[in-house]
């Protein structure tokens, strides 16, 4: 895979560095000049996948979340997020729509199918005890488009 572009960026499980990642995924697409919307969507579908790591997968405790975004050829972005939290046992029904593994909380479940819908693609890895890997493309629209 013929990276373009890459920038790498590390930070505690904590709620206010959801903002942070969303930031820093920001200030670096700019470079690719990608529409209002398609950063508004790339933006929202970090800000879940953060997240998911801080609310679901470390659950109450800290640890470290990685954010990978990289430029790609024909204007694709590719963003890996990762923890090492609890890991995920039923990949494909924690991808259900409404499914939660903390219904004591104010959420809604909704988390994988927001970064869906906002990306090309998505991929979840992930393993008890061993965390959770998201990683998703999306392909901006050629200039003028």
């Amino acid at each position: 895979m013929e990276i373009l572009n890459e920038i790498r960026f590390r930070m505690p499980s904590l709620s206010v560095n959801e903002a942070a990642a969303r930031s820093v995924v920001s200030s670096f697409l700019i470079q690719a000049d990608p529409t209002v919307e398609e950063l508004s969507d790339i933006r929202t579908a970090v800000s879940e996948a953060v997240t998911n790591a801080i609310v679901h997968g470390y659950r109450n405790r800290k640890g470290d979340i990685e954010l990978t975004v990289r430029l790609l050829p024909e204007r694709t972005v590719y963003i890996r997020i990762r923890d090492k939290g609890c890991g995920i046992a039923d990949i494909e029904q924690a991808m259900e729509p409404l499914f939660t593994t903390a219904p004591e909380e104010e959420r809604s479940g909704l988390g994988f199918s927001v970064m869906k819908s906002f990306t090309d693609r998505l991929a979840v890895r992930s393993a008890p005890g061993k965390g959770t890997t998201v990683t998703m493309r999306k392909r901006l629209s050629a200039h003028g488009d």
